[in-house]
């Protein structure tokens, strides 16, 4: 498909996110609510937050990421948009990357600019904060794609948006485990970038793979 097919589907997938706000606004609440809630219940110590400010905020942000990842692509196979796509012979993988990148733009790209939330309620520094949102960034591509793989396999399954954190959540667990290193790796005067660089280039390959995955799991979803 060329590029004036690719804006098509981005002005068509942008107007379908910004008429359901309510189903991408949820998840930014959930993670709001948690980064909140959390320095309450740990006290007032400030070490202590510190210690655990990065941890928090990225496990609240996979768990709002993880939210609704069942509406990622059920409604198109319910209301007849996927099969309009596969009988159009249109490129089913570019209408998949088009939508995680817009699912992408209004969840985790939207969690990366609140996690500067968490200098005033952590009380970590500002070098730490924008490392914490750093690798957010580059992290949290790979973390929907996986989402958006274990959504796709289940799509076909009667109470499948129960078995989408049970699949997803194993494959994610390294990366979070590796970017929130990171940052602790900076936080204590080392280098951090190569964890980045790492997280970063699983993304990338993440980008390039996993439409392709995808767009096989929705076909024979389609047809079962």
């Amino acid at each position: 498909m060329n590029t004036v097919d690719f804006s098509t589907l981005w002005q068509r997938e942008w107007q379908i996110k910004q008429q359901n706000k309510v189903q991408w606004l949820y998840p930014l609440v959930l993670f709001l609510i948690i980064i909140t809630l959390f320095p309450l219940a740990m006290g007032t110590e400030p070490k202590l937050l510190q210690k655990l400010g990065v941890p928090a905020v990225w496990i609240a942000g996979l768990l709002s990421l993880i939210i609704g990842m069942d509406n990622l692509f059920r409604p198109a196979l319910d209301n007849g948009t996927l099969a309009q796509l596969v009988v159009a012979r249109a490129s089913l993988p570019l209408w998949v990357l088009v939508r995680l990148m817009v699912h992408w733009l209004t969840s985790a790209g939207m969690v990366a600019m609140l996690s500067l939330l968490a200098m005033p309620l952590f009380g970590l520094g500002g070098r730490d904060t924008l490392i914490l949102s750093v690798s957010i960034i580059v992290g949290s591509p790979l973390l929907l794609c996986l989402s958006a793989i274990a959504s796709s396999l289940t799509l076909s399954l009667k109470n499948g948006a129960v078995l989408v954190p049970l699949i997803a959540l194993p494959m994610q667990l390294p990366v979070l485990i590796f970017a929130t290193g990171a940052v602790d790796l900076f936080a204590t005067g080392m280098n951090g970038l190569p964890i980045l660089a790492l997280l970063l280039a699983g993304s990338i390959i993440a980008i390039i793979v996993s439409p392709l995955v995808i767009a096989y799991a929705l076909k024979m979803a389609w047809l079962s």
